[in-house]
């Protein structure tokens, strides 16, 4: 029996979503986590959160196709979710994938309907581009868990309720093979989070300690010591979900800014000037292609492949360009600024905020070794560490 939309069906359903879309958007509430969650809770509310996921784990049980409807119509009104871009892009895509019947039914219908914040938990002050080299371990201690360690740089932990990590579960294997992925509970006893304050003002970043964490053995994801499986496929997640953004249609919107600052400052008519302006808005519109092809790649069933790290390094690279141009125009406002709220403050925030887009999700040498292995066919660099137990390698505080 065939599940495609007949076009009266599809044009019934776009209307929907529409009128719900022009009910309840907003401008300028994109980086506001409260507004996220409240119209992640009126969309659920309307049948139109997690559209193609099973109604029993919370989602809508639609199909493929009214998803993509819905995106297409959502390209022509605010983006309200923003913030849920790691509970939503990265961390229920997983809990979907590899997430038992009974963790899908208990963890899933929260998160879509964003009742419940999720964060992502690898990174380690000496497991960064290398996160395999994880020490945060997790000793099994009959029907639970302990875990201890430490992470860095994980983003809106300080507002999330759970937490998809990472930890060594056996140190006898090698680095790759002796990892498990849990779920976490981020209340628990002897879970301290410290938020890292940034130099653009904000504090989305955390670091966050161990001690003596108790996890249920339930809340282990996926099979034992096969966590990194599950690590990697949540970084491709990642990768798409960051090159993706806004991925409904095609935006410029680095171009906006710059734009109108040399609007602003007259500099609008010097041909260089303009020449630069349009390098960076064919940049950001091609980018934007690739990141709707990943997407919808990725709604499509696919598992997210080498695309996701094409989008994550080009959005690098237009960041960069971005910084380069901003300077030429702007001058000194690209750095300094007075008055919380003027356009001052959101060019510098913008250019301060574009200098992590190399680092953040895997730095750009991370990336372009993915594409040089899994698209080019190029050979791997040589692993001195190739099925060496973990506990034998000098890495972290192993070192001494």
């Amino acid at each position: 029996m065939s599940t495609a939309l007949s076009p009266q069906e599809a044009e019934e359903f776009a209307n929907q979503v529409r009128s719900f879309l022009e009910s309840n958007t907003s401008s300028g509430k994109g980086r506001d986590l409260s507004a996220a969650r409240e119209f992640q809770g009126r969309l659920a509310e309307a049948g139109f959160a997690g559209i193609p996921f099973p109604k029993e784990y919370g989602g809508a049980g639609l199909t493929l196709e009214h998803e993509r409807i819905f995106r297409q119509v959502a390209q022509g009104f605010p983006m309200m979710t923003g913030e849920l871009v790691i509970s939503h892009g990265m961390c229920l895509p997983v809990l979907n994938e590899f997430g038992t019947d009974e963790q899908k039914r208990k963890f899933m219908p929260d998160n879509i309907s964003a009742k419940t914040v999720w964060c992502q938990m690898f990174s380690e002050p000496g497991a960064g581009s290398d996160v395999a080299s994880l020490q945060t371990k997790a000793e099994r201690d009959g029907d639970e868990w302990i875990l201890n360690g430490q992470k860095v740089w994980t983003t809106l932990a300080h507002v999330s309720d759970y937490g998809v990590i990472i930890a060594r579960t056996d140190p006898d294997q090698p680095k790759h093979a002796g990892i498990s992925m849990f779920i976490i509970d981020l209340k628990s006893p002897g879970v301290e989070i410290r938020p890292i304050n940034q130099i653009d003002g904000g504090n989305h970043f955390n670091e966050v300690f161990f001690t003596d964490v108790r996890i249920p053995a339930d809340n282990l994801l996926g099979e034992y010591n096969n966590g990194w499986r599950q690590a990697t496929a949540m970084l491709m997640y990642e990768r798409v979900a960051i090159g993706s953004l806004n991925a409904g249609k095609i935006t410029q919107p680095m171009y906006d800014v710059l734009a109108k600052w040399a609007t602003r400052n007259g500099s609008i008519s010097d041909p260089v000037v303009r020449d630069e302006l349009m390098q960076i808005y064919c940049m950001e519109s091609t980018k934007s292609m690739v990141a709707m092809r990943n997407r919808a790649e990725m709604k499509a069933g696919k598992a997210p492949g080498p695309g996701g790290s094409l989008g994550k390094l080009y959005g690098s690279i237009i960041a960069k360009r971005f910084r380069e141009i901003a300077q030429n125009i702007a001058g000194p406002a690209t750095a300094a600024w007075e008055g919380e709220g003027s356009d001052e403050e959101a060019l510098a925030v913008n250019m301060i905020g574009s200098l992590s887009s190399g680092i953040a999700g895997g730095t750009d040498e991370i990336q372009r070794n993915i594409i040089g292995d899994r698209v080019l066919g190029l050979p791997r660099d040589i692993s001195v560490d190739t099925g060496v137990a973990f506990k034998e390698l000098k890495v972290g505080t192993q070192r001494s």
